[in-house]
């Protein structure tokens, strides 16, 4: 009997699979493990600050080797052999010692939380005993944890995991653990801030570790992040006293303290209560200490990731219970769920290939025509309509240049009892898909978890429900670029045409007592901006709507010659505390919409049924209060007469809306069922974008003494990182050229943040802090090997011809230089998204940075687009 020799891959995949064997089996010890987080690779730019902090001396002052509290001025304290100094001195280094040994418990059990759910014991996660509050230095370790990896299904589970072991022991700690992990104080629409900058923390931490503030802001100059800064800077100074370890309930009430400090010495006390956590933090608690703070929290944790954490954990702690047969599952019957051992990864520019086939051994077998060099395991989950839930992890990197036949990885599959996983894979979804429903229409953490505790999942859509004083993120409409494509995509369906109005988007809600709230579109509280507002709502309102919510806009009206005016002048109008008699700007509501009405939410009616609900509830008067203009039409021309009609009315356009199929109000979606169409969309890229300028080009010729161009960027949500676009320098009058200069200068930073992801020929001469948002229009979307936006959401069927290139390769590979001088790249890895001949609009001061466009925006768009198109060079706005 003959037998064939192993090929050269055979014999390479054996050493692999060898090596990774004995890797198993080699555990390192817990205290060789570095305190310090890993930070999240990139592909452009490699960084690692923690590695510079073995370098970094933390220089005392010979004031700072003092003892604390200790009213001796000498450095050497004056003590007797059996001295009550000496004997607190001793009392407080075993419980140093003590402290440190538990916290080095827990770092080597925090791996833990990585394990899948069903497989997770929350008792053998705590080190601390039921009842007592929860260690700050858990949280802290699990942020290292989730900062550490990139998936969303491995973040789900650590997150649900870390939720389960609190709701175990102390679960009257899970609302504060829950702000925490959202880095929040307060629900947005209470307007709570802790109003801590970047002096404030500085001198605090100075003072804390008895270092110069010129040392400190020199380290954050090197470092970039003064949570590294505090973690470099750990107090190395004797205390007679070490202060108890700090907990998840003393940071948190801490933090509302904080926010709370106001007058004459507020500074001073929040210098003070940011010193003393510093003082009692250890281990990596002063990095997250500083990082929440300031509110910056980047480990890559999304606020969608966790409330599905959060509806998994409830499911896991109810003893992982079935929903009532009245809960359907979000998601189809899955087909196969897959264990592989080194799974070809698929990549975008195969997809295609790989149509809709349902079986996992088919999709392979296609795979298998391609060379790659990056390998991948993990869980993959198919369900019947050929969608994809992966869960991967890299494995290793192999030569790209082996033959197809050498370079296909052999598939180990394991047999599951698909009816329990489908099963638990259907109710964790579930209960996701509720907690994510709920916290859209009441989105206040301290109503929602402690209802989660008592009442169950499955209940919370009963026990919390929309209500008016708390705002919900507006819906918001998907952009078109002709009337032809909304009568197509709304064939059979009725729909309305609103005229869209170019103002301020605004909530207001009408209580039972007769108070009214007007909130903005990130729910900023406005009323104190607009009292005439409140007036006209309070006097039109019909007595029969005793509380409401309306959705409108509110827009700069001259009631002399009864016409609207540009969004500029309404921006004119003073922000706070606005008395009726100062008022210049005239405002009129042009209300669309009705949200709830007389105790009853309407968000889960027709469209055609609050319209006939808003529309009994008020009198109109023009120049105060009036309807939104609509028609219900399908007609082509009439349609298009609407719009030119709409733009003569100083409207921006269309919005599209479906009437009754597909026609619920869907708080912060962007949803296909409404459409906005614009009269430049027809010659541009389809809708105006919202970027943040993130650097700038010094001015030359007539722009000497000016920024000349500025670098923009969009925003991953789910990564928390700014993704540059485009350059952009024109669409600037002097003046205009001249104010953002001078505003941005402020926020001038020495090096680009971490979480910025640019190319590596892009080189500003400044930097910024991420702090205004502009309002960016273009003629349409590219490829580009310079910019980074929406990295891997683009279609392969989109990608140019000259980019696609079958090599998928390591970033750090050199190939040679393919046909048509294109050198081999990982497009889906390397490629984003730019601009061409962008402009700028206006200035979005309602929106925060992280309200900027999103990178899953930019992708669609580019998607949408009839026609794409390369660009293999850097921008070149003329800065002349």
């Amino acid at each position: 009997m003959s037998t064939s020799r192993p090929s050269a891959f055979d014999a390479l995949m054996s050493n692999a699979r060898a090596a990774a064997s004995a890797k198993k089996k080699t555990q390192p010890q817990p205290q060789s493990k570095s305190s310090s987080p890993k930070k999240r690779k990139t592909l452009d730019h490699p960084q690692n600050p923690d590695k510079t902090l073995n370098s970094v001396q933390n220089p005392q002052t010979d004031e700072s080797k003092k003892l604390i509290n200790t009213p001796d001025s000498s450095n050497e304290p004056k003590s007797e052999p059996n001295s009550r100094s000496d004997s607190l001195l001793k009392v407080n280094e075993s419980n140093k010692l003590r402290v440190e040994d538990k916290n080095t418990e827990l770092k080597s059990k925090i791996v833990l939380l990585k394990k899948k759910a069903g497989d997770f014991k929350p008792e053998m996660m705590a080190n601390w005993e039921k009842g007592e509050r929860v260690p700050f230095i858990f949280v802290s370790l699990a942020f290292d944890l989730i900062a550490n990896e990139t998936g969303r299904i491995v973040i789900t589970d650590i997150v649900c995991n870390m939720l389960r072991t609190v709701m175990d022991t102390t679960p009257e700690d899970l609302v504060a653990v829950v702000y925490l992990l959202a880095n929040k104080v307060a629900p947005a629409h209470e307007g709570v801030e802790l109003g801590i900058g970047e002096a404030l923390i500085i001198k605090a931490l100075a003072e804390a570790c008895g270092r110069k503030e010129k040392e400190v802001k020199k380290q954050y100059k090197d470092l970039g992040d003064l949570g590294l800064v505090a973690k470099a800077s750990r107090s190395s100074q004797s205390m007679m006293r070490k202060p108890d370890p700090l907990t998840i309930t003393k940071v948190f009430n801490t933090f509302q303290q904080i926010a709370k400090e106001s007058g004459k010495d507020s500074q001073d006390k929040k210098k003070n209560h940011i010193k003393a956590l510093l003082v009692a933090a250890t281990d990596c608690e002063p990095l997250y200490l500083i990082r929440l703070l300031q509110t910056k929290l980047r480990i890559g944790l999304a606020e969608q990731t966790l409330l599905a954490a959060l509806g998994q954990a409830a499911v896991y702690t109810e003893e992982h219970s079935t929903p009532p047969p009245h809960i359907q599952s979000p998601l189809e019957e899955c087909w196969h769920v897959h264990e592989t051992e080194a799974w070809r990864s698929v990549h975008a520019l195969t997809s295609h290939l790989l149509g809709s086939l349902t079986d996992i051994s088919l999709r392979l077998e296609k795979v298998q025509t391609l060379e790659t060099s990056n390998q991948y395991s993990g869980k993959l989950i198919v369900n019947a309509k050929g969608r994809e839930y992966r869960e991967l992890f890299p494995s290793r990197v192999v030569p790209s240049l082996l033959p197809c036949s050498q370079s296909i990885l052999a598939l180990k599959e394991f047999e599951v009892d698909s009816i329990l996983a489908l099963k638990e894979f259907k109710v964790d979804s579930t209960a996701a898909k509720i907690v994510k429903q709920v916290y859209s229409v009441l989105p206040v953490y301290d109503k929602i978890v402690p209802a989660l505790l008592s009442d169950g999942v499955w209940n919370l859509p009963k026990t919390c429900s929309f209500t008016p004083g708390v705002p919900v993120g507006p819906m918001l409409a998907k952009p078109t670029k002709g009337v032809s494509e909304i009568v197509t995509k709304f064939q059979d369906m009725e729909f309305t045409c609103e005229y869209k109005y170019d103002g301020e988007r605004a909530q207001i809600h009408y209580l039972e007592n007769g108070s009214v709230e007007i909130y903005s579109r990130n729910s900023e509280r406005n009323t104190g901006k607009f009292p005439d507002v409140v007036a006209v709502i309070s006097r039109l309102k019909r007595p029969s709507a005793s509380s409401f919510i309306l959705d409108c806009e509110l827009v700069a009206y001259d009631r002399e010659k009864k016409k609207i005016l540009p969004f500029q002048i309404l921006s004119t109008r003073a922000r706070k505390n606005v008395v009726m008699s100062d008022i210049k700007v005239n405002v009129c509501i042009y209300a669309f919409d009705m949200l709830y009405l007389n105790d009853q939410p309407l968000i889960q009616k027709e469209l055609k049924v609050r319209r006939e609900h808003l529309y009994s509830s008020f009198e109109e008067e023009p120049g105060f209060f009036q309807f939104a203009t609509a028609i219900t039409s399908n007609d082509l021309e009439e349609i298009q007469k609407f719009l030119d009609t709409a733009v003569d009315a100083s409207c921006e356009g269309l919005i599209i809306k479906t009437m009754n199929k597909d026609a619920t109000y869907e708080p912060s979606r962007r949803s296909h069922n409404w459409l906005k169409l614009k009269k430049d969309y027809m010659e541009s890229i389809g809708d105006s974008l919202d970027l943040v300028p993130i650097g700038a080009f010094h001015g030359r010729g007539k722009r000497t003494g000016v920024y000349g161009a500025f670098l923009l960027a969009c925003y991953n949500s789910n990564n928390e990182e700014f993704q540059s676009i485009c350059k952009i320098g024109t669409g600037f009058s002097e003046q205009v050229l001249e104010e953002r200069s001078a505003s941005l200068r402020s926020q001038v930073i020495p090096k680009p943040k971490s979480y910025y992801r640019f190319g590596d020929t892009i080189k500003p001469d400044v930097w910024f802090e991420p702090k205004e948002v502009w309002e960016v229009k273009a003629a349409d979307l590219t490829i580009s090997p310079v910019h980074r936006a929406a990295i891997g959401e683009v279609d392969p069927d989109k990608i140019p011809t000259v980019h696609v290139i079958a090599i998928l390769c390591a970033p750090f590979f050199k190939f040679p230089v393919l046909q048509n001088g294109v050198q081999a790249l990982d497009v889906y890895l390397l490629m984003g998204i730019s601009l061409r001949f962008p402009r700028l609009v206006r200035v979005r001061e309602d929106k925060s940075p992280e309200q900027a466009s999103s990178s899953e925006q930019v992708g669609e768009m580019y998607n949408a687009q009839k026609h794409n198109h390369q660009n293999n060079q850097d921008d070149n706005d003329d800065d002349d």
